[in-house]
């Protein structure tokens, strides 16, 4: 890593919380039904809700495993933003971007001004979003989104807006 070269790794909090509440339900659970519901705790074992616990503990952990082992980061340059994890890179110089939007999605209602940043590479048509709730460190993030921002053109308005639907 060079003196210019920032890099944020993606947090894994969601996914440990997920792993974490499935797993102490599935052990709360396998204690009330075994202990209070049955005089055996052998029967718990025929249980089909108790298979369903399972299964989603099963799948956090997986999924948990897989963000883990993917290592996504995220790595800001002076010259180019790269999206980073184990296997591949993905570079997008600086140089190509059309405009960059920093603000909230406003279709998302959580706290925080700064939820998202938007940015588009000319001559495509998909736009890249980075959600910095995602990242650690989240101002540093935004400040240097910021500094790259400032080097950007910025959003251009749309001519044209959709009519809105009012009661007749």
């Amino acid at each position: 890593m060079t003196a210019e070269e920032k890099t944020y790794k993606y947090k894994l909090d969601f996914y440990y919380q997920s792993a974490l509440i499935y797993l102490i339900t599935l052990i709360a659970y396998g204690a009330i039904k075994g202990k209070l519901g049955e005089q055996k705790f052998e029967y718990v074992l025929n249980d089909p809700f108790l298979y369903i616990i399972v299964f989603f503990v099963v799948m956090s952990l997986i999924a948990l495993g897989l963000n883990a082992l993917r290592n996504r980061r995220l790595v800001l340059t002076n010259d180019a933003i790269i999206f980073r994890h184990r296997w591949a890179d993905r570079r997008i110089p600086i140089a190509d971007i059309e405009w960059m939007h920093i603000g909230r999605e406003p279709k998302v209602r959580t706290s925080g001004r700064l939820q998202v940043i938007v940015f588009k590479i000319k001559e495509k048509r998909r736009l890249y979003r980075i959600r910095v709730g995602r990242y650690e460190r989240e101002r540093d993030l935004v400040q240097q989104m910021h500094a790259i921002a400032s080097r950007l053109p910025a959003r251009k308005q749309r001519m044209w807006r959709r009519p809105r639907i009012t009661d007749r």
